[in-house]
């Protein structure tokens, strides 16, 4: 019975901070504004701050917590990498939000750091400097992302990482990827907002 945690993983996923905190301070829907997501960066422009540093928090934990219930109630590693991966898809596709939720950075960032800690310090590494030279959040996401599973894929070639987390890694980074299809574009194009820019209505 201990693959229940999996789809209780995504349940937990599904619970979207940014949504409810950006209503609670501001009465509106955060997806009807900027990117129409509901993370952090987006909460940044619609709710301030406190507002966005309480998303990080938030959405960061439940990465964490569906990674060490996991461990903690399962010996397998298949549900663990389940469980894991479920909390990052429902907090992408929440069907408590309408499967409208956020790209998946924070819940990725506890996610992977509930499984191994030291991937999500690489993935800080990348994203803290890129951001502060660049400015642009989703770069930095992007190239975070893939940091994180280069270490995931260099750490299975050396026998330090278990198949399970491997396809976890794989699976996860190619959806926070995608989910930033749109800013790649942006960026390619020169028209990506960077971060402390105003938020347009959603479109």
């Amino acid at each position: 019975m201990d693959w229940l945690v999996v789809p209780a993983a995504y349940l937990l996923g599904s619970v979207q901070p940014g949504l409810l905190i950006v209503r609670a301070l501001r009465g509106v829907d955060v997806r009807e504004t900027g990117s129409g997501k509901t993370g952090t960066t987006n909460v940044l422009r619609a709710g301030g701050k406190w507002a966005a540093a309480s998303v990080v928090l938030l959405d960061g934990g439940k990465g964490v917590a569906a990674a060490v219930a996991a461990r903690i109630l399962s010996d397998s590693g298949w549900v663990e990498a389940g469980a894991t991966a479920a909390v990052m898809v429902g907090h992408v596709f929440p069907v408590f939000a309408g499967f409208r939720g956020g790209r998946g950075v924070a819940t990725g960032v506890g996610a992977s750091a509930g499984l191994l800690p030291w991937t999500a310090l690489i993935g800080l590494g990348v994203f803290a400097p890129t951001v502060a030279l660049t400015r642009y959040v989703s770069c930095a996401s992007v190239l975070a992302t893939a940091s994180v599973v280069a270490g995931y894929v260099a750490g299975a070639a050396l026998g330090a990482v278990p198949l399970p987390y491997l396809c976890f890694s794989l699976v996860c980074g190619a959806l926070v990827v995608w989910m930033h299809r749109d800013n790649i574009r942006r960026l390619r194009n020169g028209e990506e907002r960077r971060l402390g820019a105003p938020n347009p209505p959603a479109p």
